[in-house]
């Protein structure tokens, strides 16, 4: 009896030790729009291709880019109504944080928070793994600036630059011949818009890029303006 006969037991593991179901959502992930983030000495970038399936879809309707508190924000890759969920699920987080702390909540405890509830997906009944990939960018509580990924298994690590979804091994590569240690904050921005062009089909605009920033001077997560997109995709030609 091979693997596939575990396949659509999310609780079971496979003789070879795996839990395909969490595979299977790794796939979903590699399936969706590419996305990235880059951590510069003083912020952190998130990028997205925000790329519709119609010209007809209002495009103002459409978010990957989420603020959860004044100091983090989401970008992901995969199953769009499994991110809104994770997005409720860590806003409800940073609020309760805050009222009892009166203070935003770390970007490390934020992530630690969403990686849990997305672990206990892995090993109950009756539900199955949520189908993204996250990229987190926030300052923690000193200031540092930080960019998380967060996998469908609830593993998360800390990076300088990745990418996640569709393309992403090349991206990757791209990131890894651009990235330096000193890199500034619009350096990165300029990168993460090369890194995108990369594999990017059709013209790239302010329409289907979405970008995120959060700088070290003032800790707050910001969701560039169409215009403000326009701009540096101005400046990258």
């Amino acid at each position: 009896m091979g693997d596939s006969a575990y396949s659509f037991s999310l609780t079971t593991f496979s003789r070879t030790g795996k839990l395909l179901q969490i595979e299977y959502a790794l796939n979903a992930v590699a399936n969706g729009r590419t996305s990235l983030g880059i951590c510069a000495k003083d912020g952190v970038v998130i990028a997205t291709d925000k790329k519709l399936a119609s010209a007809l879809v209002d495009v103002d309707s459409v978010n990957k880019v989420e603020a959860v508190n004044k100091s983090c924000g989401f970008v992901y890759s995969g199953v769009g109504p499994d991110y809104r969920v994770l997005v409720r699920k860590a806003r409800k987080s940073a609020q309760s944080y805050f009222r009892m702390y009166r203070e935003d909540q770390p970007v490390s405890q934020l992530v630690k928070q969403t990686a849990s509830v997305m672990q206990e997906y892995t090993q109950s009944g009756g539900v199955r793994p949520f189908g993204v990939s996250l990229l987190v960018a926030g300052c923690d509580g000193d200031g540092t600036p930080r960019l998380y990924q967060v996998d469908p298994s609830g593993a998360y690590f800390g990076w300088k630059a990745t990418a996640i979804g569709k393309n992403y091994v090349n991206a990757k590569n791209f990131l890894e011949k651009r990235y330096q240690e000193d890199m500034e904050l619009e350096d990165a921005i300029h990168t993460a818009l090369l890194t995108l062009r990369e594999g990017f089909e059709g013209e790239m605009n302010a329409n289907n890029i979405e970008l995120g920033v959060v700088r070290k001077s003032d800790g707050e997560f910001r969701l560039l303006t169409p215009e403000q997109v326009q701009d540096y995709l101005d400046e990258a030609n």
